[in-house]
């Protein structure tokens, strides 16, 4: 066959597994990678735009900031947790393909009809219809990642998805912020939502469900254990718990900072939202993209090595972030603290790639997709569901003795405690993880 020929995308397939692989095709496995990002991405606009409206949504109907942290935060992640796992159940025997595209065409709808809710329960249902369908896409896309990697670069390759938190967070704060200042933030939802509904046409009839354990051993394609063993085998392995933990925390300090630095600039400077929009696009997004590959990246650099690399790098990430939040929250000249606020903004998901790499490596073939809703379990209950409502109800408690600045301090003084915890628990899985790797590799 010509070189031509090899390079070219491969047709699609029939639901199911491929008898050949058609991710030899170098070409083909990097399209495919690209569409599970841009679908990540999606993800995250739908899911973040609201961060960038909570403002004019709490103005028109007349909320809280422990309603918004509520809205933003548990409404969402509660569903997106439990049925995550039931989902992951079912991505390690079905086609995954299938569950992606359902799951993003679930989602996008959800969102656009947020854009018609006439009361706080209205769009809590809507959100809890949005976390509900984006529990269909990271697990799939984590376990056919896996299989279309080998070991040595699935750090990278697992970064670039984990790239569509920023590029959806650039989007999210860029669209959200416009067409809220000029057309108002029911707009924002429908224009944001409507075009999830190509993409997931778009992986139904392009994408070919990997075949699974192409990389690994042999060894490896098991009979799917049980729930209950799956657990147990979870459990058992120190650094999956240390490792889980870590990510959890540093999960909590970037949605918190994420969700509420914007509400905190907007009461306590002069800016409107589409400027802010801009600048958090730009930081969160780009920045923050540049910071997701780069732990990827230096994690399967450095772990060829020494896989001890792979919970150094968040570790270091994390206490490198600390003197920076400090300044944010308790400087006052606009741009200053702004442009202070890139750095914890690019080291913000650092932690993502290393940690979905051990996640995925620590298992066999067949628990994947759970072990990634395990670990996303964790992420977002802790991170999404715990943060942003813990800020919410510290920034109310002190809010008469700080006014405006409350959330500020209560965004900084959650980063600091939970920094701690994430650093402790990624130098206690470094104990582990070389010898738990070679196990389940050997």
């Amino acid at each position: 066959m010509s070189t031509r020929e090899t390079d070219a995308i491969a047709p699609p397939m029939e639901n199911g597994e491929d008898s050949q692989n058609p991710y030899d095709n170098k070409r083909y496995r990097n399209y495919v990678l690209f569409v599970l990002t841009i679908t990540y991405a999606f993800n995250f606009i739908d899911r973040q735009i609201l961060v960038i409206l909570q403002e004019s949504i709490k103005q028109e109907l007349l909320l809280s900031d422990s309603q918004l942290g509520l809205l933003t935060g548990i409404a969402f992640a509660l569903f997106y947790v439990v049925m995550g796992i039931p989902v992951a159940r079912l991505a390690d025997r079905w086609v995954r393909r299938n569950i992606m595209s359902i799951a993003i065409g679930t989602w996008s709808f959800m969102t656009a009809i947020s854009g018609f809710a006439q009361s706080y329960t209205h769009l809590l249902l809507a959100r809890i219809g949005v976390g509900i369908g984006e529990s269909g896409c990271s697990p799939p896309a984590h376990s056919m990642i896996s299989d279309i990697f080998p070991k040595e670069k699935r750090g990278t390759a697992l970064s670039i998805y984990s790239m569509g938190i920023n590029i959806g967070v650039l989007f999210g704060f860029l669209l959200g912020g416009w067409i809220n200042q000029y057309f108002g933030w029911r707009t924002a939802f429908i224009v944001v939502g409507v075009p999830g509904i190509l993409i997931a046409l778009l992986i139904q009839f392009t994408v070919k469900e990997p075949k699974r354990g192409a990389h690994d051993a042999p060894s490896q394609d098991q009979d799917q254990p049980s729930f209950g063993e799956s657990l147990k085998v979870l459990w058992s392995k120190k650094s999956f718990r240390h490792i889980s933990i870590g990510a959890s925390c540093l999960a909590l300090i970037a949605y918190a900072g994420a969700i509420w630095f914007a509400p905190y600039m907007l009461r306590n400077f002069d800016i409107q939202t589409g400027e802010l929009g801009t600048w958090l696009a730009l930081m969160s997004g780009i920045l923050g993209g540049a910071g997701t590959l780069a732990g990827g990246y230096l994690a399967d650099k450095k772990g060829q090595q020494d896989q001890r690399w792979y919970v150094w790098i968040p570790a270091v990430s994390a206490a490198m972030a600390i003197p920076f939040l400090c300044l944010v929250y308790t400087m006052d000249s606009l741009y200053v603290v702004l442009s202070l606020f890139a750095a914890p903004a690019a080291l913000a998901t650092v932690y993502m790639g290393p940690c979905l790499a051990m996640v995925q490596g620590l298992v066999n073939i067949r628990m994947r997709a759970l072990a990634s809703a395990i670990l996303f379990f964790l992420i977002n209950i802790i991170g999404l569901g715990v943060g942003p409502v813990l800020v919410g109800i510290i920034s109310d408690q002190i809010s008469a003795d700080y006014g405006t600045r409350s959330v500020g301090y209560a965004v900084l003084s959650v980063s600091l405690v939970f920094s701690v915890i994430a650093i402790w628990q990624f130098l206690a899985a470094s104990k582990h993880i070389n010898r738990e790797m070679s196990a389940i590799h050997d």
